[in-house]
């Protein structure tokens, strides 16, 4: 029965899945194509959530969740597009359109100084959101007198300050709430460190040859660089065109994540920017989900994170009181670790990666400020099973186990001994 339910689950997905493809989605908001760039508010569910089965109040909440939107991290990630663009300025190889963006680039350039990495107020007011709502869904938790959270964030300062943004909307919705925040080293062997072994042989054998091939046969830099340059054969022999052609469009895209950030997507056109993004979902996918190339054993670098998961909740729940237990970390945790809690479909095992794009998209796993939510439910008199459902950004979705009669809650027994036995196995 329960392999009938789970063929029947994944029809039913997959059809859903390809009803709008992800060159759909990226054409109505170009914005999508920034993959782990993308601006968590831009893909809001609508929050009309199934309700508890009668009778069962929510009681505790453990999430994991990533730092909000930031400035781009790499030591060079702004001047690797501005230096060959200079070098075009000054021996007069620019475009009209060429030179602004020049001027553009040089301009939001100097908001970067000593920025690299940071949290921006965009990613601040994503954490606010993020918190302003979990009290509005979870009153019976988050409002409840003497609230205990627990609350840790890894020791890199953008995750530290989401995890205060947050933090503040729980205190000014509920000033009896006990809060205690953990940064320290001591606690980066779940919140930001893969699993070895297997993991790292995975990904350390990985053959890196199709990953290549296909970055090479998805740039197509000819068009930007007539836009850009007044000399096609200047450009072809002094510019490496498809590298440019990748960094301009990183800062390009991640011009989300600034509240002053300048719009230039024009300077793409539709299928570039698609093209782009195909090229950042198959990496991904090789590098972090449940990709056969890679043996499907990379989602248990977050081996450490679940099990933190299982026996804090064994904890709580014993306890039976209102509780929150919070982590805050990376989408290089989140992205493998909703795989391997087998969240909705981000589980998806695809051989033909030309396809890929059909069954997994990543920009519905890791925007900034990602989540994955878990809320337990109790009967609110007398015994009874407790229940869980979870919650990938805010969206309802499915776990790996036959679901209670109402979808989406699911018995927390089973559950437990499902992800335990997977990595016991492992």
């Amino acid at each position: 029965m329960k392999k009938l339910f789970t063929l029947l689950f994944l029809v039913v997905a997959i059809t859903t899945m390809t009803a709008q493809t992800a060159r759909d989605d990226i054409k109505a908001n170009p914005w999508l194509a920034g993959s782990n760039y993308v601006d968590y508010d831009r893909q809001l569910p609508d929050f009309k959530y199934t309700a508890a089965p009668a009778g069962y109040v929510p009681f505790y909440f453990t999430h994991y969740g990533r730092h909000g939107s930031r400035w781009l991290i790499g030591d060079d990630s702004y001047e690797r597009v501005l230096n060959p663009l200079r070098k075009a300025a000054q021996q007069g190889k620019l475009t009209a359109v060429g030179q602004q963006t020049l001027e553009q680039l040089e301009q939001f350039n100097k908001t970067t100084y000593k920025r690299l990495g940071d949290l921006t107020t965009v990613g601040e007011r994503q954490h606010h959101g993020i918190g302003k709502r979990i009290v509005e869904h979870f009153p019976e938790i988050f409002k409840s007198e003497g609230l205990a959270i627990d609350a840790r964030s890894t020791v890199v300062t953008r995750c530290v300050l989401s995890m205060v943004a947050e933090c503040e909307e729980f205190m000014a919705a509920n000033p009896t709430a006990r809060i205690h925040n953990d940064v320290s080293e001591s606690l980066q062997y779940y919140l930001n460190q893969p699993r070895e072994g297997k993991v790292k042989e995975a990904r350390d054998n990985m053959d890196r040859s199709f990953l290549s091939a296909y970055t090479e046969r998805k740039t197509h830099p000819v068009r930007l660089m007539k836009v850009l340059f007044n000399d096609v054969r200047w450009a072809a022999d002094s510019i490496n065109q498809g590298a440019l052609m990748r960094n301009l469009f990183e800062v390009v895209i991640n011009m989300q994540s600034h509240d002053d950030g300048i719009d230039m997507l024009n300077l793409f056109t539709n299928d570039e920017l698609y093209d782009q993004w195909s090229i950042t979902n198959v990496s991904w996918y090789l590098r972090y989900a449940n990709a056969p190339q890679t043996d499907n054993v990379l989602p248990f670098s977050q081996y450490n994170l679940l099990k933190n998961f299982i026996e804090t909740a064994d904890s709580c729940v014993a306890i039976g009181k209102p509780q929150a237990t919070l982590r805050f970390g990376h989408e290089v945790c989140v992205m493998p670790l909703a795989c391997l809690m087998e969240l909705g479909t981000c589980n998806a095992s695809i051989n033909d990666l030309e396809q890929l794009d059909r069954y997994w998209q990543n920009y519905k796993i890791f925007p900034m400020a990602s989540n994955i939510q878990l809320i337990f439910f109790k009967p609110k008199s007398g015994q009874g099973d407790i229940l869980v459902k979870a919650l990938l950004n805010e969206h309802e979705v499915t776990l790996p186990i036959e679901p209670t009669g109402t979808p989406y809650y699911y018995k927390w027994t089973a559950l437990r001994k499902y992800w335990s036995d997977k990595l016991e196995k492992f």
